[in-house]
């Protein structure tokens, strides 16, 4: 009996892999990268020696904050600095993101002695300067992407659009978090501010950063606009806004890459069906035979 009880288990753990495996391959795989290069910005001046040995401790204690929260500035030993993550990310995708940009910024300005720096990624940025550089203003356009593509036929798409952007406007003042994502009639926006600026001056920022992406991307498809304190996106999908997953589960997503794996494993569960119940049933063959 012993024998056949450990028997039992094993078709047990059989039938439950045939069932479960199917349904594994069938889970749908969500994949981004939130740690793509933007942009950099590197400042022409060096630091002092002090100012450079100072510069990684409040690097690092950027880096470590950004496992607990999505902005977060300082100032240390005459050097000041900021984060921030994109508002769908969740705090490991955070950390993951601004932790990758320390080991970037020598590479990418030419050593770690420059005395302002700022690297924008597709999921965060983190910038530095020396306290008393001078920074420009809130509004100020730091980088923008305009789409290839172009509207043919325009159809009201500069009203949907600045109807979206008008959204986007109010969205970040009344989210909470200085976060917006939202769509309107096959328009898809995206708009944050950094964290330090109140509602209004939000509102005003992301205003400023929808006024130039209309002047300076026209009638491009899709655009992104990032000023100094705020970023805007927005994206046209003719045939409408595809439904959308967030690798966070929350705070309204942004565009994936959702690639859903479906296999035809439907045999290959019936099949394995099918030799648990021939094994289950030679076993209990084999047992009343025992008996007789």
């Amino acid at each position: 009996m012993g024998i056949l009880k450990s028997k039992h288990h094993k078709y047990t753990l059989l039938f439950f892999l045939s069932i479960s495996f199917p349904l594994f391959l069938l889970t749908p795989i969500t994949t981004s990268d939130n740690t793509n290069l933007i942009y950099k910005g590197c400042a022409d001046q060096k630091m002092q020696g002090q100012y450079s040995q100072n510069l990684k401790p409040l690097l690092d204690s950027l880096v470590s904050a950004s496992a607990q929260k999505g902005f977060a500035a300082t100032t240390q030993n005459a050097l000041t600095g900021a984060y921030q993550c994109r508002g769908d990310l969740s705090n490991s995708e955070c950390y993951n993101c601004v932790s990758k940009i320390p080991n970037m910024l020598g590479r990418l300005c030419g050593g770690d002695d420059v005395a302002a720096a700022r690297v924008q990624l597709s999921g965060c940025y983190l910038r530095y300067e020396v306290v008393g550089f001078k920074v420009v203003p809130a509004t100020q356009l730091l980088y923008k992407v305009c789409g290839a593509r172009k509207v043919v036929d325009g159809g009201g798409f500069e009203a949907r659009r600045d109807a979206a952007f008008g959204m986007a406007e109010n969205g970040v003042q009344n989210s909470g978090n200085l976060f917006y994502t939202g769509s309107y009639q096959s328009l898809y926006v995206l708009g944050q501010c950094e964290g330090s600026l109140g509602n209004a001056d939000c509102g005003g920022c992301i205003k400023s950063a929808a006024e130039q992406a209309g002047d300076q991307c026209a009638d491009s498809i899709s655009a992104q606009v990032y000023l100094q304190s705020c970023f805007l996106s927005y994206s046209f999908y003719p045939n409408g806004v595809p439904t959308l997953s967030s690798s966070s589960g929350g705070g309204g997503g942004h565009p994936h890459t959702e690639r859903t794996v479906a296999l035809a494993v439907g045999g290959v569960a019936a099949l394995g069906f099918l030799i648990v119940c021939l094994l289950f049933l030679k076993s209990v063959l084999k047992r009343r035979g025992g008996k007789r």
